[in-house]
């Protein structure tokens, strides 16, 4: 399938959703492609390089309504350059985004579920929560910067939230898998929705595919950032990561 063009989108809005959350909310012309449904799918912000491609920071569509899409920056202080340029732009000013990339839900035939991520995945974990049968039951762990940091999540009854607090994203990687290892396992057919940092995320499989020998049906696992190195990098490192993994 052909990529769409890139969009140009413009800021209409800066909302500070917690200390560490800043939403933008995109529109303009463009909008009117852009395709219905596409709350939990990625899109392509593009930054001017002085190279001969921009630069491409991956986000996800936090929200979406007839005209406009929400995307969510994790502030703090590592200075990254999506998150700088979401603090400092002004509102009117515009940007090419490419997608939207097709996002990845949990499979909503399992028995139960157990979701896992960090702030960078609070927004697809989100719209998973958000669309997942209503008589869902399972448990979601959250690790946000600080207290101040949890948010009011549109989730199934029967799902456990349980936020753990780690002021140092990325550091202290057992945090979010030793919480996962020690959930109750229940009975019936699983699916695993799990989002993180790379370290997190080579923890989480360790235990997650090791220990509970989950396969692809059952399980969705992703680094959506690395602590120290640009995206570009990240890329690098996860396509490494994932050969060295197929040899073993």
């Amino acid at each position: 399938m052909k990529r769409p063009n890139p969009r140009l989108l413009t800021v209409l809005c800066k909302k500070k959703i917690s200390p560490h959350v800043l939403r933008l909310t995109f529109g303009g012309e463009s909008m009117a492609t852009f395709p219905a449904g596409a709350e939990g799918s990625y899109i392509k912000l593009m930054f001017p390089s002085d190279g001969k491609r921009p630069k491409l920071r991956t986000y996800t569509v936090r929200k979406q309504r007839e005209e406009e899409i929400d995307v969510d920056f994790v502030i703090h202080g590592d200075g990254g350059l999506a998150a700088t340029w979401a603090q400092e732009c002004p509102l009117g000013e515009s940007i090419l985004v490419g997608g939207p990339g097709p996002g990845t839900l949990v499979d909503p035939v399992a028995d139960w579920f157990l979701l896992a991520g960090d702030l960078a995945a609070l927004p697809a974990l989100s719209v998973n929560l958000k669309t997942m049968p209503r008589d869902a039951r399972g448990a979601a762990f959250i690790e946000v910067l600080s207290e101040e940091d949890k948010q009011l999540l549109d989730a199934p009854q029967g799902i456990e939230i349980h936020w753990l607090i780690n002021p140092h994203p990325g550091k202290h990687p057992e945090l979010l898998r030793q919480a996962v290892e020690d959930f109750e396992w229940k009975e019936g057919h699983p699916f695993v929705w799990a989002a993180s940092e790379f370290g997190t995320m080579q923890g989480l499989r360790t235990y997650l595919k090791g220990t509970r020998g989950l396969g692809k049906e059952q399980l969705y696992l992703s680094s959506y950032w690395k602590l120290g190195i640009t995206e570009e990098e990240h890329k690098e490192a996860k396509r490494a990561d994932a050969q060295e993994h197929a040899r073993r």
